[in-house]
């Protein structure tokens, strides 16, 4: 029986300058595209690879990747005593407190991708039983786009089009590229990082005109209760040998997780007075 591992390595040897990741301990393989390979290689998964299923595709936005709205280590600045409106109900990207004030204890935020926008798909063989994670980034971030796949897996159709409703990727080639979710006269993509979380305009009725209308938000005024946090403890370990190593580090748990443990021997049954043996 092929591995992880193995599998990895014949995945490697095909697409050459391709990443590729397994992710301990279940062994989870992912596949790193660059955007002008993505459906010449999705082709070859499904022909030579013998994924004839796709489950899943999304989108993913890193605007934003590695900080976070409460990063801040001094008790008198950032969300302490309320929030003040900055922004669409949240910090912008750049006005966290750390931007603005010395952090003694603060932690350098992780480097984010180069590229903006990437799409995410899940493959399925049911032949080899196995599961795939291929992901490409837009090669543009002003104008995010790349070959629809809907001609290897027609199922590809509608996670195509709500991926462009929701995130504003285009797929080339895609036969009915148009919104699928928000409403017709919807402005903007609602799962961008920069999306206004009221969002841009609110519909209601108006009886004097006898029509629907469209007007700037009004209605609704947003107050950050629960920042954005990035966490890193065990509770994201994915490894066995890290979760163990962050319990041990971080106090959360004992101190003997992950260590081989000596079966317990099993207690003799008590005679009870009066039975025969």
């Amino acid at each position: 029986m092929e591995t992880p591992t193995m599998f990895a390595e014949r995945l490697r040897a095909r697409f050459g300058e391709a990443s590729v990741t397994v992710a301990p301990p279940r062994g989870e393989i992912g596949l790193e595209l660059e955007p002008g390979d993505w459906h010449d290689a999705c082709r070859v998964l499904r022909d030579e690879f013998g994924f004839e299923q796709m489950i899943d595709l999304c989108g993913l936005d890193m605007l934003g990747y590695g900080s976070d709205e409460w990063d801040t280590g001094v008790s008198s600045e950032g969300f302490s005593r309320g929030v003040q409106g900055r922004g669409p109900g949240r910090f912008r990207f750049g006005e966290q407190p750390s931007a603005q004030f010395p952090q003694p204890q603060g932690v350098a935020p992780l480097e984010p991708p180069a590229r903006r926008f990437a799409v995410v798909a899940q493959l399925l063989s049911l032949r080899h039983n196995r599961r795939l994670r291929v992901r490409a980034f837009a090669a543009d971030d002003a104008l995010p786009a790349l070959d629809s796949i809907t001609d290897l897996w027609p199922v590809a159709n509608w996670f195509e089009r709500e991926t462009f409703d929701l995130f504003g990727i285009a797929f080339t080639g895609h036969p009915d590229l148009r919104r699928i979710l928000t409403d017709y006269g919807f402005i903007g993509h609602p799962f961008r990082k920069d999306f206004p979380l009221i969002g841009n305009v609110e519909v209601r009725y108006d009886p004097e005109r006898q029509r629907v209308v469209y007007e700037p938000v009004t209605s609704v005024e947003v107050r950050v209760n629960v920042p954005r946090v990035i966490r890193d403890d065990a509770r994201y370990a994915t490894a066995i040998g890290a979760d163990r190593d962050l319990r041990v580090d971080s106090g959360i748990g004992p101190a003997d997780i992950g260590k081989p443990t000596t079966p317990p021997v099993p207690n003799p049954s008590p005679v009870r007075r009066g039975s025969v043996r």
